[in-house]
């Protein structure tokens, strides 16, 4: 079988490993990568938390042959697979690192963890502790263990090494057998592989038939075989929340739209592109195929900040269809009034202290829709928050000294018991849109940083970032 050779030529490589860099070198690497980690709190086990994120979470798999289908990647750009990946919406990444059938090799794990901030899956057959080890320190977050070849006492004892060390097990399975061995040692993810591992051959049915033998409080992986939106839907109809898809996704020439096309149109969102403050800005969004609903304006001090004189010069040129937003940050309700007038403003988004008062004392002077900006730490602001009188929220994430524009992301599970429509801000842009959109279901995004180069917006990535959002939603495709 070919399982057998691909488990005589991994012992063969680990023990030509261990002679390179011997267990105890690669052991107090990966215990001070680990203790170094809990000092800052308790593991976080990234991967498992991403395939809870959303309805459907995609592992999409970096991958240049396999022994099925030979060379699957004849060129082999990995980084930047890697990065269309993120950029598509995956949950996390698995890469190939065996390198004899599969011709992976660890370095391109090391390369893709320093470019990508999504978690990462070592995938490769795992027989001794020592790749568990060697996978903490070359910056996996997660490791395949495989029921079919690794014996109980073995599977027991990875288990317990890999979530000592803060990283997660993928435990595939093939059998009713194997899930009920998996089960026994604890694992928290079990995948089942479509594909029988003696010849090969792929059937999805496997999936949705061993389904039910897994509780739900695991998460339940389906591996191998995923090529349509149809094959996609069956695993939500049997509650599997999460894909391993490689083969499919290698193929694609446009990694957005292949996810896109597998996971399903999301709904439509707003976007506002924030911080304006060029004539330059204002032509690169006029001559944009997909135009933003709104851009905003700063009023407050900061380096996106404008003048009234400066802001009537920009609305003045920009096309009339895109509604301006102002922000203000602890500004007087009369100086908001007056702009609103005078620029003239069709938004007005509300930020800082007391900013529920100017709410409330701007809907009464004006007939503009009114905004308010939260800073997010705590599910407590959202749940105040919704109290609020403002016509939307915008939730941005809490930075001490900031009231936006931190260029950071905040922990997107806070929203999910959130009632009203909603703005999402925070470090968002082209590298994690996608998968944003999917997993917070937001009424409109709000982009500024993240569309920014060396402190300018970047035209380029402007487009790039409503572009993908036309792809993955109902109202238009590109």
């Amino acid at each position: 079988m070919i399982l057998d050779d691909i488990v005589q030529a991994t012992r063969k490589r680990i023990a030509k490993e261990k002679k390179e860099t011997p267990l105890h070198e690669l052991k107090v690497l990966a215990t001070s990568l680990a203790d170094t980690e809990l000092k800052e709190g308790p593991f976080a086990y990234p991967f498992e938390r991403a395939l809870r994120a959303s309805d459907m979470n995609f592992i999409c798999e970096v991958k240049k042959a396999s022994p099925s289908k030979g060379i699957i990647a004849a060129e082999f750009p990995f980084v930047r697979i890697a990065k269309d990946y993120e950029q598509a919406g995956a949950a996390a990444i698995s890469v190939l690192t065996e390198p004899d059938f599969f011709k992976g090799h660890v370095s391109y794990l090391m390369r893709i963890r320093e470019e990508v901030n999504l978690p990462l899956l070592q995938k490769d057959f795992f027989l001794d502790e020592y790749q568990i080890y060697g996978a903490k320190v070359h910056g996996a977050n997660a490791i395949l263990l495989i029921c079919a070849i690794l014996n109980d006492e073995e599977l027991q004892t990875f288990h317990e090494l890999a979530t000592s060390l803060g990283l997660s097990c993928l435990v595939e399975t093939h059998s009713a057998q194997e899930i009920e061995r998996a089960l026994a040692v604890g694992a928290r993810i079990i995948g089942v592989n479509n594909r029988d591992l003696r010849d090969f051959t792929v059937n999805i049915e496997h999936s949705l038939s061993l389904r039910p033998l897994v509780p739900p409080e695991v998460v339940f992986v389906s591996e191998s075989g995923l090529e349509t939106a149809a094959d996609i839907q069956h695993l939500r109809d049997h509650h599997i929340q999460a894909a391993l898809i490689g083969e499919h996704f290698m193929r694609a020439p446009h990694k957005v739209k292949a996810l896109a096309e597998l996971y399903g149109a999301t709904p439509i969102v707003q976007t506002k592109i924030c911080g304006l403050k060029r004539l330059d800005d204002v032509k690169a969004i006029n001559a944009l195929p997909v135009k933003p609903q709104y851009v905003g304006f700063v009023f407050a001090p900061s380096s996106r900040q404008v003048t009234a004189e400066q802001a009537q010069s920009l609305v003045a040129q920009l096309e009339p269809t895109i509604q301006k937003v102002g922000v203000f940050v602890d500004e007087t309700v009369d100086r908001i009034v007056n702009l609103v007038k005078s620029v003239p403003l069709d938004v007005v988004q509300v930020c800082g202290e007391g900013a529920e008062a100017k709410v409330v004392a701007l809907k009464e002077r004006l007939a503009t829709p009114i905004w308010r900006a939260v800073s997010v730490q705590s599910a407590e602001d959202i749940k105040e928050s919704e109290k609020s009188q403002a016509d939307v929220l915008l939730f941005d994430t809490h930075k001490k000294g900031y009231s936006g524009g931190t260029g950071d992301v905040f922990d997107w599970t806070l929203l999910q018991a959130c009632k009203r429509p909603f703005f999402l801000a925070g470090g968002l842009g082209p590298q994690n849109i996608a998968r944003a959109i999917r997993q917070v279901r937001p009424y409109g995004v709000d982009v500024s940083s993240g569309v920014e180069t060396e402190g300018q917006k970047d035209a380029m990535k402007i487009q790039q970032f409503l572009q993908i959002i036309a792809n993955i939603t109902k109202e238009v495709c590109i």
